[in-house]
């Protein structure tokens, strides 16, 4: 039972859906990262003017240092109206010039790189620090007067904050058109399949020609397995209603014939023409168990043709287990039955009841149709083949029928007994192992159906065996 599974669209829609809120996720980010790069660049340069300001400020008057903070240094930031400015002037000694005293830089030993601006706390308050110096000159004592200027950090974050809000919100109006342009572009490309549905739904359910629909390359392979799946298919129906046309064919003669003779039968008086009657009757009985194992047979033997998977099968132990199988413990007349191989063993690659079946109808057609008084087994093999022969005395199959006879309810017997499938059975069993079904002329040892298949091992010792039937 065919189980349905998730759509193949919502499975590839959920797929792009996932990976671009993965990448909205991670360009959110680092848009959030770069924004508050952004604004701490650009208030660190306000700040750090402000810091420059005050220390171009420091004057030095009858030796003492002093500083009176331009207002100007103060404007820029105070445009931030919801932040607070905190700054401290220190000279050469360490001496609070002005300011607040307890604002703390950690960046004294870094300033003979230049300005520093870092961050810090003031009050429990995150705050960001601009420190700068400037160089005393005598007589106030030469040294480096320290300028700290901080500022909270609401409108930097303000800033970040609506950056990343505008960046998120560009993201997020991108991905949605990415999502349903991918969307629409996998609609397309299923598209394809909608029509191999269409096109096998508006089939006629006896309709197995192959598909002929132009697909993507993608969906070629599926195609090419629809359409060899359909023709594998044609075939095992073509096979079936030919044995369900041959089967009804064959047996409606011989049905038909045993029922008018049973009829004459039961109306039959005369002791001896009942005898009579009787044993057509049996004949008849024989004949269409005979028909009907034989189409059994040879269905049987196309099924495991493309069922089965082959095996090893040791070709002497077969062709002589099915040679004493297939004799009957009694015969109409005296045949002797002799087997013989000229090798030990020898393995092909096969099925081994389509094998026995092919053989045991060859067996079977020679005691019935050819043997007068003897018939041989035969099994050889050479460095790459391996065959089996059945050869009898009796008169053999003429040259024009031999392409005939291997079509079935066709018959070598010039008497038209027989049903016609024992070779049909065999061609069709040697085909599938890709083998070879001849016939050999009328020698001094008679006529011969050799069945011939690829060799996979061999043996090297002689092995002959006699079966005697009186």
């Amino acid at each position: 039972m065919i189980a349905r599974g998730q759509s193949l669209f919502r499975r590839l829609a959920l797929i792009i859906a996932a990976v671009l809120l993965l990448g909205a996720i991670i360009l959110t980010t680092a848009a959030w990262y770069y924004a508050r790069v952004a604004a701490d660049d650009a208030y660190d340069r306000l700040l750090l003017g402000a810091a420059l300001q005050i220390a171009d400020a420091i004057s030095v008057q009858d030796g003492r240092i002093g500083v009176e903070p331009p207002v100007a240094a103060f404007e820029t930031l105070a445009l931030a109206r919801n932040d607070r400015i905190f700054y401290q002037v220190r000279d050469p000694t360490g001496t609070i010039l002005t300011g607040d005293d307890d604002l703390r830089s950690t960046a004294a030993s870094s300033l003979s790189k230049g300005p520093v601006v870092e961050d810090g706390r003031y009050h429990q308050v995150p705050v960001r620090m601009a420190t700068v110096r400037r160089l005393v000159p005598e007589p106030a004592g030469q040294g480096w007067a320290i300028v700290t200027v901080a500022q909270t950090r609401q409108a930097r974050s303000a800033l970040a904050e609506d950056l990343t809000a505008k960046a998120s919100l560009l993201v997020l109006a991108m991905s949605g058109l990415a999502l349903i342009a991918m969307m629409i572009a996998v609609r397309q490309a299923l598209a394809p399949l909608r029509v191999i549905d269409r096109a096998l739904r508006s089939r006629e359910p006896k309709d197995l020609t192959p598909l002929d629909v132009e697909v993507p390359r993608e969906v070629f392979v599926l195609v090419t397995s629809i359409n060899h799946f359909m023709e594998r298919l044609s075939r095992r129906v073509g096979l079936m209603n030919r044995f369900i046309g041959d089967a009804a064919h064959q047996i409606r003669t011989p049905l038909t014939a045993l029922i008018a003779q049973v009829d004459l039968l039961s109306t039959e008086t005369n002791p001896k023409r009942q005898e009579r009657q009787l044993a057509r009757v049996q004949e008849r009985a024989t004949e269409l168990a005979r028909l009907t194992n034989q189409l059994l047979s040879h269905a049987m033997v196309i099924h495991r043709a493309e069922s089965d998977q082959f095996e090893p099968i040791d070709l002497v132990g077969l062709a002589r287990r099915t040679l004493s199988d297939a004799v009957p413990l009694s015969l109409d007349r005296p045949v002797e039955i002799s087997f013989e191989a000229k090798v030990e063993q020898v393995l092909i690659e096969g099925d081994g009841v389509s094998l026995r079946e092919a053989l045991a109808n060859i067996i079977h057609n020679a005691l019935k149709h050819g043997a007068r008084s003897r018939l041989m087994v035969r099994v050889s093999a050479d460095a790459e083949r391996a065959s089996v022969e059945v050869v009898d005395d009796g008169p053999g199959i003429p040259v024009a029928d031999w392409s005939r006879v291997r079509e079935p309810f066709q018959s070598g017997d010039p008497a038209g007994t027989g049903s016609g499938l024992g070779l049909s059975i065999a061609v069709d069993v040697v085909r599938a192992h890709d083998g070879e079904l001849r016939f050999r002329e009328h020698s001094g040892e008679g006529f011969a159906v050799v069945l011939t298949f690829r060799r996979l091992g061999a043996g090297d010792q002689t092995a002959s065996s006699i079966l005697q039937e009186p």
